[in-house]
């Protein structure tokens, strides 16, 4: 079985993949752990590496690329990135969303960063990757329709997203 969960930044893809993968059982593969360990071996910040990758296609190709391979070879994981519900097969796909502001938030809070810091950096980087999806891959990441749960994570606690995402697992044949 191959779950992917995606969603912009901030809106709990990590912590629902940490959690969803301790519950079933699944390997958990991050794409964004993957690109944090692109950015240290090439002894660059996640910002830097971030502005790199903003005009390098290559860099998010790559990555991209990863994640298909490895969802080909692998089975039983849980998929989190951006883009993998576009571009990974899976029995099922999670989209999780929430306002710009409790996105903000959090990852001010997280960041130890001010919201007003967090706001800024979040609506550029989102714009940014929104733009480059679209000119790579011609995904417009505003379309949910590939989604098969869509879950505002605002409306619930990690551990209640967990639990509905674990249900609609067991009902997966």
């Amino acid at each position: 079985m191959i779950i992917t969960i995606s969603g912009p930044p901030g809106s709990g893809k990590s912590t629902l993949s940490k959690k969803l993968s301790s519950q079933l059982g699944m390997e958990l593969i991050s794409m964004g752990d993957i690109f944090r360990k692109m950015a240290e071996d090439r002894c660059m910040s996640l910002e830097e590496f971030g502005i790199l990758a903003s005009s390098n296609e290559e860099i998010d190709r790559k990555l991209d690329e990863s994640q298909q391979k490895i969802a080909k070879e692998k089975d039983n994981i849980i998929l989190e990135s951006r883009l993998s519900g576009f571009l990974v097969d899976a029995n099922l796909k999670i989209w999780l969303k929430a306002s710009l502001e409790t996105r903000a938030e959090r990852i001010a809070n997280r960041e130890n960063k001010p919201v007003s810091s967090a706001l800024d950096e979040t609506l550029e980087r989102s714009k940014c990757e929104a733009q480059r999806y679209l000119d790579y891959y011609n995904i417009d990441v505003s379309d949910l329709s590939v989604y098969d749960l869509v879950i505002d994570s605002a409306k619930w606690s990690p551990d209640e997203i967990t639990e509905i995402v674990a249900k609609a697992v067991s009902y997966l044949p």
